[in-house]
């Protein structure tokens, strides 16, 4: 039984993992047996999270939402180091303002960052996968892909995208022996969310209106990713998994 959640001999690449989630799940996939390609933009701040992390690790710096830089930082990888076996696209931002005073800067930034991105490495990463017939592509969701809450609408709407994208790249690429799937957290106390951990309000109501009656810790996504990562999911394709501590089950 433990084979089937065993990644050894896998390599797995992460976006957006020198911090908070994305990091979590390098550490958690790393514990499975899995060899880490760190990303990021910020070359110190990788070297950091690589040293940190330890083990079977490497970094590769670029930025996801430039399609022709994933695209040559992924083939280089390919060709030069070797194959991908897992993308977990994480990289992600959040931008909060009324709707209706929403910068549309803002918005173009949120709609880069956090679904153009899946399309970009998903797509680079996905070439290789096609070629060999397996790969497992993870993309990392929100409970606002289902739910939306006052000041985030863009946000919702990328979040959205990205589990309809995942539907998506399982229906293309399923027969070329890819799984490709979402995980979409509730509310964990992230890098991310330091706004709302540190508002007493909020927080209060975030336990009142989830299950569990807390905020997520993000070593409780990697159990998800590992599931997903592995042999375990081999017939599970499309499918966003909501680790929420209940939020979306209840009114």
């Amino acid at each position: 039984m433990s084979r089937l959640f065993d990644l050894t001999d896998r390599r797995a690449l992460i976006t957006g993992s020198s911090q908070g989630i994305g990091f979590a799940l390098a550490k958690g996939l790393a514990a499975a047996g899995a060899s880490i390609v760190l990303n990021g933009r910020d070359t110190g701040k990788l070297a950091q999270a690589a040293q940190s992390l330890g083990g079977d690790v490497t970094t590769l710096a670029f930025d996801a939402t430039d399609h022709d830089a994933v695209r040559a930082a992924v083939d280089g990888f390919e060709s030069e180091t070797g194959a991908i076996d897992i993308l977990i696209n994480n990289a992600g931002m959040q931008h909060r303002t009324e709707l209706e005073n929403f910068p549309a800067d803002a918005f173009e930034r949120l709609l880069q960052t956090n679904i153009a991105s899946v399309f970009h490495v998903g797509q680079a990463v996905a070439r290789h996968m096609i070629g060999r017939k397996a790969g497992k592509i993870i993309n990392i969701a929100s409970v606002q892909t289902a739910l939306a809450r006052p000041g985030i609408a863009p946000y919702t709407a990328t979040k959205g995208a990205v589990a309809n994208l995942t539907k998506g790249m399982a229906t293309d690429w399923a027969k070329h022996g890819l799984q490709c799937n979402a995980i979409a957290p509730g509310y964990f106390d992230t890098p991310l969310n330091a706004a709302l951990v540190a508002d007493p309000e909020f927080s209060a109501w975030l336990e009142k209106r989830t299950p569990a009656g807390r905020w997520g810790q993000v070593e409780e996504l990697v159990g998800a990713a590992v599931f997903l990562s592995s042999q375990a999911s081999s017939f599970v394709n499309g499918h966003t998994l909501f680790v929420d501590g209940g939020i979306t089950a209840s009114l």
